[in-house]
């Protein structure tokens, strides 16, 4: 699972990062969603040019949902952890729970690799395979 070329640091810390909002990520998806789904209709304009965009609300709708960049990239990343993250062993499941997303996490690598039954090293090593498959999944280097 781990990749031959190595990541920039910073690429690292975005994709934990990113690893670390997951939930939060999911749940902002849903809200602009419903907020382009449930939003008001746009005003009748006077004067100017036809606007781009259909006039049909529904049509309107479909519209921005799909081409909504912002919910294009969130959606994007959160496929790829969910892809990378339901592939892996079980053991490596719970480091990714127990790592990001136990809020607030409490222990440190010692303790996890405890709860898991491995080194501190082990743990450490499962982590980089993790974030590597993300980063690749996803297309960053």
């Amino acid at each position: 699972m781990a990749s031959e070329v190595k990541l920039k640091r910073g690429t690292f810390q975005h994709v934990e990062s990113e690893i670390y909002a997951y939930h939060e990520t999911k749940q902002e998806i849903v809200r602009l969603k419903n907020e382009i789904l449930y939003a008001s209709p746009e005003p009748n304009r006077t004067g100017g040019g036809r606007s781009n965009i259909p006039g049909n609300p529904t049509e309107r709708t479909a519209t921005l949902l799909v081409t909504h960049r912002k919910i294009e990239q969130m959606e994007r990343i959160t496929e790829a952890i969910e892809s990378v993250v339901e592939r892996l062993p079980e053991e490596k499941q719970r480091l990714v729970k127990l790592y990001y997303w136990t809020k607030p996490r409490t222990l440190t690598w010692d303790g996890i690799a405890q709860r898991l039954n491995v080194s501190r090293i082990t743990a450490i090593r499962w982590r980089d395979e993790v974030v590597y498959a993300i980063a690749e999944k996803i297309g960053w280097r």
